[in-house]
């Protein structure tokens, strides 16, 4: 009996840097905070915040839940045409 060891090191090495590079890697995180924006929020209302935080909201829910249903749509419909059998008209006969 052989254990594959060094595969499942391997994977969880790599699995581990992919997680570590995306904690450490959060530059674009910086990118959003530009000075216009920081001091338009700093200097404003409450309600201008609250009118803010919506509008934050109202853009990233619905493009998040097209995304999600493409993908839902996407995997359900993955083998729908391995699923059907070969027609006896399909001219297979040269």
């Amino acid at each position: 009996m052989k254990f594959q060891v060094i595969p499942r090191v391997a994977r969880g090495a790599k699995i581990g840097l992919a997680g570590a590079t995306v904690l450490a890697g959060n530059a674009a995180c910086f990118g959003q905070s530009c000075a216009l924006c920081y001091t338009q929020a700093a200097g404003a209302g409450h309600r201008f915040i609250l009118g803010l935080r919506t509008g934050i909201l109202v853009l990233i829910v619905p493009p998040m839940l097209m995304s999600v249903g493409i993908t839902v749509l996407a995997y359900r419909k993955r083998n729908r045409t391995n699923d059907q059998p070969p027609s006896s008209s399909s001219g297979d006969g040269w």
